[in-house]
C-alpha cells in the first residue's frame, strides 16, 4: 500500500504492549504514530519509560517508537485524533476496559484488542482469522448499538485456546463431541518474566484465575454463527470442553495435553492430512502476519516442544504431535502455540490485518 495506516498501541507499557511495538517494526501496512500507558507514564520518551523494564529480551526498542511522547490512554480525544486505528493492551479492571474500548470506537476509531473485557458482548467479534473470518460482519450491529459510522471494537481470543481450537477446527468434519484440555501455560501469559516471577521458579501452579472458564467457552464462540435476529454472535453447542490450566516454568509457549471424542471415527491418517491441509483467508489473502502454513505436524514423539517448535512460522503458527489412540477417549494429542504472538499480540495484529482487507479499517 502507498501510505501506512496511522495506528496507535494503548497500554504500549506493559508486555503485551511491548510485543505490538516490536511486531509493528517494519510492518508493510501499518505504522506506530501514538503510544499510550497510564498517567503514571504520559509525558515520558517511551524508551526512557521502558529502558528498565523491558520484557522482549534481545529484541530492541525499536527506533520508530523510542522517541515517542507517551500519551494519557485515557485522554481519547488526543490519541483518537491522532491515529486511523488503535491495538488495545491497556491494564484496567474489566468493567474499565469494557468503557474505554467503545469511548475509543465511538470517537470513530476501531479497537482491536488483546483484552478479555469484550469477548462475550454479543456484538463485538472475537476471531482466529483462520478459523471465523465471517464473525466481522456483526460489526454492522455493533456500529448501529454505538452510534459509529467506522468505530467498533472487536477482539481476539484467549492465547492458551490457541493450541488446540485450530485442531478442532481442522476436525470439524468429523464432528468432535467431547474435549478435554490441559494447558501447559508460560509465565509471560502472566505479564511476567522468569527473572520477575520467582514463585515459578522450580514448581507448577496449578491454578489460574479464569482460566479454565475461557479455556472451555472461548471456542464455542469462534464456532458458533452469527443471529440476524438477535444482532449477535451466538456461541456453537459442541464440542462440550473441560480443562485445566497450569502455570509452569516456561517464558514462550502455551502446551496443552488434549482428548477429543467424535461423532465419525476418522483414523489417524485422517486427522494428520486434515491438520496439514487447513488453511483459511489469511493464506489466500496473503496477510503479512499470516504463516504459509497454519497447522504443522510433527511425527516425532518427543516434539511439540517448546525450544524447538514455539516459533513456528514466526509463532504465528501451531505445532501438533503425539496423535495415538485412547482408552477413554477417541484420540489424544499435544498441542503447542507462542502465547504472545499467536496469541495475543501477533494474532491481534493478523486480525487487524484482516479487518483492514475486509474494508473495515481505513484511514481516517
Amino acid at each position: 500500500m502507498d501510505q501506512k495506516l496511522k495506528v496507535g498501541v494503548i497500554g504500549a507499557t506493559g508486555m503485551v504492549g511491548q510485543r505490538f511495538v516490536t511486531l509493528l517494526a517494519n510492518h508493510p501496512w501499518f505504522e506506530v504514530t501514538v503510544v499510550a500507558a497510564s498517567k503514571h507514564s504520559a509525558g515520558q520518551k517511551y524508551g526512557d519509560a521502558v529502558k528498565d523494564r523491558w520484557k522482549m529480551g534481545d529484541t530492541p526498542i525499536p527506533d520508530g517508537v523510542k522517541d515517542l511522547t507517551i500519551l494519557d490512554a485515557e485522554n481519547v480525544d488526543e490519541v483518537a485524533s491522532q491515529v486511523d486505528f488503535v491495538f488495545s493492551a491497556v491494564h484496567m479492571s474489566k468493567d474499565e476496559i469494557r468503557n474505554i474500548e467503545e469511548e475509543y470506537a465511538k470517537h470513530e476509531t476501531p479497537v482491536v484488542s488483546n483484552n478479555s473485557a469484550h469477548r462475550w458482548t454479543p456484538d463485538v467479534p472475537m476471531v482466529i482469522p483462520e478459523i471465523n473470518p465471517e464473525h466481522t460482519d456483526v460489526i454492522k450491529y455493533q456500529r448501529q448499538r454505538l452510534g459509529t459510522e467506522r468505530g467498533f471494537v472487536a477482539v481476539k481470543p484467549n492465547c492458551s485456546i490457541q493450541s488446540y481450537t485450530p485442531a478442532l477446527e481442522a476436525w470439524k468434519k468429523f464432528e468432535p463431541t467431547q474435549v478435554l484440555a490441559c494447558t501447559y501455560q508460560a509465565i509471560s501469559g502472566a505479564g511476567k518474566t522468569l527473572e520477575t516471577a520467582p514463585e515459578i521458579q522450580g514448581n507448577v501452579i496449578p491454578y489460574i484465575p479464569g482460566e479454565e472458564a475461557k479455556s472451555e467457552d472461548e471456542p464455542l464462540k469462534i464456532f458458533g454463527h452469527i443471529d440476524d435476529d438477535k444482532k449477535a454472535i451466538v456461541k456453537a453447542e459442541s464440542p462440550v470442553i473441560t480443562s485445566q490450566c497450569l502455570r509452569v516454568p516456561v517464558l514462550y509457549g502455551h502446551t496443552v495435553a488434549s482428548f477429543v471424542n467424535f461423532k465419525q471415527k476418522p483414523t489417524k491418517e485422517d486427522l494428520i492430512q486434515a491438520l496439514e491441509d487447513y488453511s483459511g483467508v489469511p493464506q489466500e489473502l496473503n496477510l503479512p502476519s499470516a504463516p504459509k502454513q497454519f497447522i504443522q505436524y510433527l511425527e516425532d514423539d518427543f516434539r511439540p516442544q517448546v525450544r524447538y517448535d514455539v516459533n513456528f512460522e514466526h509463532g504465528m503458527g501451531i505445532s501438533i504431535g503425539r496423535l495415538r489412540p485412547d482408552k477413554l477417549f477417541d484420540w489424544k494429542f499435544i498441542g503447542l502455540s507462542h502465547n504472545t504472538a499467536r496469541g495475543a499480540a501477533g494474532g491481534a495484529i493478523e486480525f487487524a490485518e484482516l479487518l483492514k482487507a475486509q474494508g473495515y479499517i481505513q484511514p481516517k
